[in-house]
């Protein structure tokens, strides 16, 4: 297929497709007369790169995968590269949980702290 077919069947653009294979992450054929040809499995490729650009992934993070399948794997997410990536990000994740929950305590302590009722603080409309 042609990189128009391409870029629809996997719903992005055929700018991004030029993108990835700059970034060497799509490979670069081409057919006798000039233009770029992919396959189902390019299709598969693109597929795997967008699942894990939705999860949170950036692109060069998305490499062992890439690598995983272009090496035959049926899936990109088998190999030892991508089960690393895997790990880091499940710990960057971690961390940040760790912080949102640390800022909610924090945000709750203040919350009960200022809903106590205070005589000093009315917001009733009342006057002086």
């Amino acid at each position: 297929m042609r990189i128009g077919e391409l870029a629809a069947r996997a719903g992005t653009t055929t700018r991004t497709l030029r993108y990835y294979e700059s970034r060497g992450l799509l490979p670069a054929r081409r057919g006798g007369n000039g233009y770029r040809t992919y396959d189902e499995s390019d299709l598969k490729l693109l597929r795997q790169i967008r699942t894990l650009q939705d999860f949170g992934f950036d692109l060069e993070e998305t490499r062992p995968f890439v690598e995983c399948l272009q090496a035959g794997h049926p899936e990109g997410d088998t190999c030892p590269a991508s089960l690393d990536v895997y790990r880091r990000k499940l710990a960057e994740l971690d961390e940040l949980i760790g912080e949102l929950q640390a800022v909610r305590a924090r945000i709750g302590v203040r919350l009960a702290t200022v809903e106590e009722p205070s005589p000093l603080c009315e917001l009733g409309g009342n006057e002086l």
